[in-house]
């Protein structure tokens, strides 16, 4: 699991990040000022930051620019903000923001979210020639920075498929390494990837076995 660290002057906001990011498992850092996040910024040396635009200090953009112009900027950084324009959401981004959530943020994008940013930190940024860039979504709320992230996993298992053989053979290839994939990217919660696949579990559970896809490694829990 990942170090994280919550920047946020409202209390309620912060205890609230802490309780849900704890709850995955996270190590969860708090700072309600720029100097704090300074502070355990060089401390705690964080996997992801979760930044308020307005705060009474030193705003988050502007600490955003800090950590950019002085190197400082090598952690993914999530924007957060109940007031901003789309406008201030675009500079963030073009900055170094990896993206922005809209207060209050619901419990669906605030996860998806962390899990994107973490995703950077263990995908190459690849983007293989006609692949769609992924990216710069805004009907859920969130607006990701114009980067695609591409685990070099996934890439290679596709590069691998002989697509001269029958299809059924070439399908198991395909379902193995895509059952392979999720359970890598949800830690082994077989509940996580029974949501995502959109399988009951006693089918998932049935087609692993048939796939013969081990559930046993990196498992953290149903």
């Amino acid at each position: 699991m990942a170090n994280i660290l919550v920047v946020d002057d409202e209390h309620g906001i912060r205890d609230l990040l802490w309780e849900i990011l704890n709850d995955e498992g996270h190590t969860v850092e708090l700072a309600e000022n720029a100097a704090q996040a300074r502070a355990a910024r060089l401390r705690e040396r964080p996997d992801l930051v979760l930044l308020d635009i307005w705060m009474p200090d030193t705003d988050g953009v502007t600490l955003l620019k800090e950590w950019a112009s002085s190197g400082a900027l090598t952690m993914p950084v999530i924007m957060m903000s109940g007031h901003a324009t789309i406008d201030t959401a675009v500079e963030a981004t073009k900055i170094g923001a990896l993206a922005f959530l809209e207060k209050p943020v619901t419990l669906q994008k605030l996860l998806k979210a962390v899990e994107l940013g973490l995703m950077r930190n263990t995908y190459v940024a690849a983007r293989p020639a006609g692949t769609p860039e992924i990216g710069h979504s805004t009907a859920n709320g969130t607006l990701m920075a114009p980067q695609a992230y591409v685990p070099q996993a996934s890439v290679a298992s596709l590069q691998a498929f002989d697509l001269d053989r029958p299809l059924r053979d070439v399908r198991d290839d395909f379902e193995r390494a895509y059952f392979e994939y999720q359970l890598a990217k949800e830690a082994g919660s077989m509940t996580r990837v029974s949501e995502k696949t959109g399988l009951e579990r006693t089918h998932l559970y049935r087609k692993l076995k048939q796939l013969g896809v081990s559930v046993s490694r990196g498992k953290r829990g149903t």
